[in-house]
Parts: structure tokens; sequence; C-alpha cells
């Protein structure tokens, strides 16, 4: 350690080498934090295009545009609950529940398995979700395996986020 002794005792002090690492950290800190906020918003509003003075045609309503840019997670997840050890009768359970978000395609999913096996159920329930609802759950998702102690054996509760559009 690059600590020494005051002469006389007394307090520790750093040494040259530990003060230039931490001033180093501190300004890769602070150049990190400039260069993040000197960045546009690439989803902000486009200024409005100036317009004719003259009264326009009226025209026809369009019909609402799709979202522009990267396609995100919305925050609001859907949950549904499967019971059951049987994979068939999980699956009919997944797609009926399923049924409500037709047109939905979820980016990620955490399920979480009741009981001290749950993270093993979770697993089961996970690997089930594309088979019972393909257009839904990519076959790539990304899910996460949970326990819940408060919930009985052979039972789970699926959280799915979306995608807020088809970007």
């Amino acid at each position: 350690m690059s600590r020494r002794r005051r002469p006389g005792g007394g307090r520790f002090r750093l040494g040259p080498f530990a003060l230039a690492g931490w001033l180093f950290a501190d300004l890769l800190l602070v150049l990190t934090l400039v260069a993040l906020g000197g960045q546009p918003d690439p989803l902000a509003a486009k200024k409005p295009e100036e317009t004719e003075t003259e009264d326009p045609e009226p025209e026809e309503p369009d019909a609402p545009e799709e979202p522009e840019g990267p396609r995100s997670v919305d925050r609001n997840p859907v949950e549904f609950s499967v019971r059951g050890s049987d994979n068939g009768d999980l699956r009919r359970q997944i797609a009926e529940a399923t049924e409500e978000w037709p047109d939905r395609e979820a980016a990620f999913v955490l399920t979480f398995g009741g009981d001290y096996g749950g993270n093993q159920y979770a697993a089961k329930v996970n690997g089930l979700l594309h088979a019972a609802n393909p257009k839904m759950f990519a076959a790539e998702l990304a899910g996460e395996n949970y326990h819940d102690l408060s919930e009985p054996v052979n039972t789970a509760v699926v959280r799915v986020y979306f995608y807020t559009h088809g970007g």
C-alpha cells in the first residue's frame, strides 16, 4: 500500500501514485458525464417545418403513424399464472393466458416458480413459452428463472415485458 506515516505519528497520507490514480478516475468520470450530456436525444421531436401563409386545402386525416426510432421495452409488465406438471397442460394454460395480447411481442420474461424447487419449475415454464405462443415468444427470448417461497409447488407467475412497438 502506498500509505505512509507522518513523521512523529498521526494520520496516514496517500502517496503520489495513489493520488494520481484518484485524479485519473475523477477526470475520467467528469469526461464521461460531459460526453453523455452533450449528445442530442435521438427521439427528440423534430422542429415543425414552416408552412405557407396561404390557407391550405383541408386534407383527410392520416392514419396514425408508427413511432420512429428504436423500439424499447414497456415498463409495465403483464402477469399470468400457471399450475401443474404436465407439459401439454402448461402449454395450453400459457396459450390461453396470452390470448389477451394477440399482437404483442415479448422483450423478456421473468418467471417465479413456487417453493424451493421454483427455479427448476420456472425454467420448465420458460422452455414452453415459444411452443405455446411462437408469435409472442421468440425462440431466443431472454428469460430469467426465480423462485418464490410464498407460492406452492408446481406453480409459477410469469411476468412478461413487451416491446413498445414493432420498430
